[in-house]
């Protein structure tokens, strides 16, 4: 019965039948992938709600594609079966094979490997005390894809008949002068990985480098650092800058930091007084704008100024960002509490007194010289 119908196509379309069916094919073999797919989907879906975890549902979204992929191509290739003339072209299409299938594993390693990764980073890393895990699974990523697709190719030079050790050997020839080339590129990766595993920074900490350059840290690359400057800048810095800089990070030990505000009173004011109001005005700031709550703000003179007695506020907040609002608010504040009191916060000026004399200069005349005698 098919083969009568199938006979019936092939006499109505002629010499387009080959064609029609590779095109028939194909688009079943498109179908059934997309039929497989949906079944990996309600499977995933009745595997999560029976599981606790999250390894295997991310394994079975990584290998839909995959799967989709694998489908299609076998049906491209019995598809090719019906291409006219395909004798002639068999070692074509042998060869577009030979190439495909190194492609097609290596491609579905990267999602199976990608999968695993990400479930590592997203159940198991955060529950590590550490965070190297955090900060070194991107370029772990990174190495492992390199080293499934680096894999791939020799095995298709293998399969295209090319041996592997003569590849091996030129890699390692080539590979010399390409480290050469590449020192820049190479030194970055290592002072990458030497970051991450020393750990002077960390992604998410607020760090200062000897260039002047502030921000929070908010990538670790295999080439360059990105900091996130207060103005939700970008800053791109290779990974030998930040290694070579000298660093403050503001987040190590323990991300609450202290600060100074300076300040003057007159000369003739009461220095107790002034000492607690400012202490006062501090620890009121520091209970409003986040401040270490077993931190007594200090309070100490420093100099006799030009035109004031200079003392210094040292006050301690959870986190950089909250310094510079505290600041603010006790400058406010302390400005505000000096002028109810009547406490004068002097702006530079000299005072000049001028010291007169009790007894008047005296004045001085000149004298005539003396004539002298004339000669007789």
């Amino acid at each position: 019965m098919i083969s009568e119908a199938l006979a019936w196509v092939q006499g109505m379309t002629g010499a387009y039948y080959d064609y029609i069916v590779m095109a028939a094919i194909i688009a079943i073999s498109f179908l059934i992938g997309r039929i497989a797919s949906g079944i990996i989907t309600l499977v995933e879906h009745r595997i999560v709600k029976r599981s606790s975890g999250t390894l295997d549902d991310m394994l079975l979204e990584a290998i839909k594609g995959p799967v989709k992929a694998g489908v299609l191509l076998f049906g491209i290739f019995l598809a090719l079966k019906y291409l006219p003339d395909i004798a002639s072209s068999s070692y074509y299409v042998g060869l577009a094979y030979t190439v495909m299938i190194p492609v097609f594993v290596a491609y579905t390693a990267s999602r199976l490997t990608g999968a695993v990764i990400e479930w590592y980073s997203a159940e198991v890393a955060k529950k590590t005390r550490t965070q190297i895990d955090d900060q070194f699974l991107p370029i772990l990523k990174k190495a492992a894809y390199g080293i499934i697709f680096g894999v791939m190719i020799l095995v298709m030079f293998n399969q295209l008949g090319v041996r592997v050790e003569t590849v091996i050997a030129a890699m390692g020839i080539g590979g010399l002068a390409v480290a050469l080339a590449l020192q820049p590129t190479l030194s970055n990766f290592f002072s990458g990985a030497q970051m991450v595993v020393d750990r002077p920074l960390r992604i998410g900490d607020y760090i200062e480098l000897e260039s002047g350059d502030k921000g929070t840290v908010v990538d670790i690359g295999w080439r360059s650092t990105k900091i996130r400057t207060f103005t939700n800048n970008v800053i791109v810095l290779p990974n030998t800058k930040i290694a070579d800089s000298k660093i403050i990070n503001y987040n190590n030990p323990n991300p609450s930091v202290g600060f100074t505000v300076e300040c003057g009173v007159a000369y003739g004011t009461d220095l107790e007084k002034a000492e607690s109001i400012a202490k006062q005005a501090a620890r009121e700031v520091m209970s409003t704008c986040n401040g270490v709550k077993d931190f007594d703000p200090i309070f100490r003179y420093s100099e006799f100024g030009d035109s004031s007695i200079n003392f210094k506020v040292v006050m301690r907040t959870k986190t950089l960002a909250d310094s510079f609002l505290a600041k603010h608010e006790f400058i406010k504040k302390l400005k505000k509490a000096f002028d109810s009191e009547g406490i004068e916060i002097p702006f530079p000026q000299i005072d000049v007194h001028a010291k007169q004399d009790k007894e008047p200069q005296a004045k001085y005349r000149r004298k005539k010289p003396a004539k002298r005698a004339k000669r007789k």
